[in-house]
């Protein structure tokens, strides 16, 4: 007579190489997660820079020509911000027709400009251009950039271009 063994079961080994290849995969899996967390994080900020360089040249294409280099950031009725063409900040020289502003919020930093077609007051120009640019840090601590502009034309202009 013949004897055969009979295995009833899964042995030891068995049971550590089906959890070490559970633990690969479920390692890859979590990694793919965080990547994946890391870009919509990425795909947040960049929204959130867009919408505020947005929100910026709708307020300036909506006020009136009075008050183009005034900013009333929290709609209180009281300007906090006066745009200036003076030379700080983040205006590059005094007296070139390009007045700056700028705010910071949520990691995110807004400058906008307003360039008049000529150098004076503001009230002497036919039209300016309007830009926003909202930068902040990227994944990988790199500087990232949203840049919109507009053209605006004074409607009380009157003399020649």
């Amino acid at each position: 007579m013949r004897q055969t063994l009979k295995s009833d079961g899964i042995s030891m080994v068995e049971v550590m190489v089906a959890m070490m290849i559970s633990g690969i995969a479920l390692m890859g899996t979590l990694g793919a997660v965080e990547i994946s967390s890391r870009h919509a994080q990425q795909s947040v900020m960049n929204s959130q820079a867009l919408e505020f360089t947005q929100g910026r040249l709708e307020v300036k294409r909506s006020v009136r020509w009075q008050l183009l280099l005034e900013d009333d950031l929290d709609r209180d009725g009281i300007p906090e911000t006066h745009m200036t063409d003076d030379g700080t900040g983040f205006d590059v020289a005094p007296g070139d027709g390009i007045y700056t502003a700028m705010y910071e919020r949520d990691g995110i930093t807004v400058v906008w400009t307003i360039e008049t077609d000529r150098p004076g007051p503001l009230s002497a120009t036919s039209m300016v251009k309007i830009q926003a640019t909202a930068s902040y840090l990227g994944r990988n601590r790199e500087q990232r950039e949203v840049r919109v502009a507009t053209m605006r034309a004074n409607p009380s202009y009157v003399g020649q271009r």
